[in-house]
């Protein structure tokens, strides 16, 4: 098998006089490009005209500018890591190179296998670094309110309220059925406000045992309780700084919901166990698919703590109640589910997209979704046909015989519309049809259709 080269690097070294430049030369082999230089002028000259994997910089106590030129150089590279090389070990140089941007400071004479490993750690850290960018970007976008299907008016005034909602630092409640979105929502507001960089962290109350849920919430110390044979981090030191999105709140505890109703208030707790107490700075997003103020009735839950998350409240209609979003929808979810699954299918039948715009939706998106991916994992050709959608429950509703004309003249409308988004290529129409070319022109007699392109058509 033939082996893949290793990535060639580039590394330029300032300032380096010739006594030290053979800890340098050495580094990473033949891997890596080498330049040396000499002066500010023909430094800066090569930063701008290169890029460079890594910078290493010779430092001397008398030649202070050399933090300039450092900062310089962070300046026309902020992605290649800076390392300073210098005989003196006094702490205010170090800490000033830091201050500016560089990741590590050696002290010379240094061997090459050193020199190496701090060189290796420095690319290393750069690309863990660029990684970690990378996936913020992809949350951008993946929590992008642009990529939310928003057809109804209904939805299209959630989301102009949660734009808003999303740059202040106030506690939200989403209210809506089951698999409405409520979870996706959450994200969303956290990737477009100004946390958007710190840790969004998810927790669904009902799944969590009601023993362990105040562990989980606010962590543990050693010894507890039976089992905590450590310390414990819970959610809201974890999400310091970001956002908490707390599903299904409606399900915890009295108990619970008072300590939970202290760290709205005080923005302070403590862990299980534990006499420390902890402040954080944390933006509470929190979600039911209950009546908050039935159970306030019922006494099952409290009054002050609901007036505490329903500062800014959201509710998702469910799917039912919004039908232009099923089409758009359902044909969002099939590129997503196609392009995961690796599959080539671009459409759906008109009779498999009647049956999912006339079903109820019970279970909402989160059920949309799971029955279009199983149609796509069914379906073996180009367009999703009805036999691949299972629903369950599901009868399509009988139609009397007076509906029989009101039917074939959408039938006939229908197929024109066919013929002429595809140029009039039966082939072709019927494929998106999803009926055979013999089928499609049995219809096109019945119906009459003509076109001056088709020399026979009888």
């Amino acid at each position: 098998m033939e082996s893949i080269p290793a990535p060639k690097y580039s590394i330029i070294a300032y300032a380096f006089p010739e006594e030290r430049k053979p800890c340098i030369a050495g580094v990473l082999g033949t891997g890596a490009n080498l330049v040396f230089i000499s002066t500010p002028k023909s430094f800066k000259l090569e930063l701008r005209k290169n890029h460079f994997d890594v910078i290493i910089m010779h430092f001397t106590p008398d030649n202070p500018s050399i933090f300039d030129l450092l900062a310089q150089a962070r300046n026309l590279l902020p992605f290649s890591p800076v390392i300073m090389a210098g005989s003196s070990e006094k702490a205010q140089y170090i800490v000033e190179a830091m201050k500016l941007g560089a990741c590590d400071f050696v002290t010379l004479p240094i061997s090459t296998a050193r020199m190496e490993m701090v060189v290796r750690r420095a690319i290393k850290e750069r690309d863990l670094r660029n990684e970690i960018d990378y996936l913020r970007g992809r949350q951008d976008i993946i929590y992008d309110f642009n990529m939310i299907v928003a057809e109804s008016p209904s939805i299209k005034k959630v989301i102009k309220s949660l734009k808003k909602f999303a740059h202040t630092d106030s506690t939200i409640l989403i209210t809506g059925d089951t698999g409405t979105g409520k979870s996706f929502l959450s994200g969303s507001i956290h990737y477009n406000s100004p946390r958007r960089h710190k840790p969004f962290i998810k927790i669904n109350c009902v799944n969590i045992p009601e023993t362990l849920l105040e562990s989980e919430l606010f962590g543990h110390e050693k010894g507890a309780f039976t089992g905590a044979d450590k310390q414990r981090i819970g959610r809201f030191e974890q999400a310091n700084g970001g956002t908490i999105f707390l599903d299904e709140i409606g399900e915890i505890s009295m108990e619970i919901q008072t300590k939970l109703l202290r760290v709205l208030e005080e923005k302070s707790f403590e862990r299980v166990g534990g006499n420390k107490t902890i402040s954080v700075d944390v933006r509470v997003i929190a979600a039911t698919n209950k009546d908050l103020n039935q159970q306030i009735a019922e006494g099952k839950f409290r009054e002050d703590l609901f007036y505490r998350i329903n500062v800014l409240p959201v509710h998702l209609p469910p799917l039912r109640e919004r039908p232009d979003c099923i089409q758009p929808l359902s044909m969002a979810l099939l590129r997503k589910g196609c392009a995961s699954l690796r599959k080539k299918i671009n459409a759906f039948t008109p009779m498999a997209m009647e049956i999912i715009r006339n079903y109820d939706w019970p279970g909402n998106i989160r059920q949309l979704t799971n029955t279009i991916e199983r149609a796509i994992i069914l379906e073996e050709k180009e367009a999703i046909h009805p036999e691949s959608i299972s629903i369950p429950n599901f009868h399509a509703p009988t139609i009397p015989a007076e509906s029989f004309e009101p039917l074939a003249v959408h039938e006939k409308e229908l197929i024109l519309k066919s013929l002429k988004d595809n140029l009039w290529v039966q082939k072709n129409a019927a494929r998106q049809l999803g009926i055979s070319p013999r089928a499609l022109n049995y219809k096109i007699r019945k119906f009459g259709i003509t076109h001056a392109n088709w020399r026979i058509n009888r």
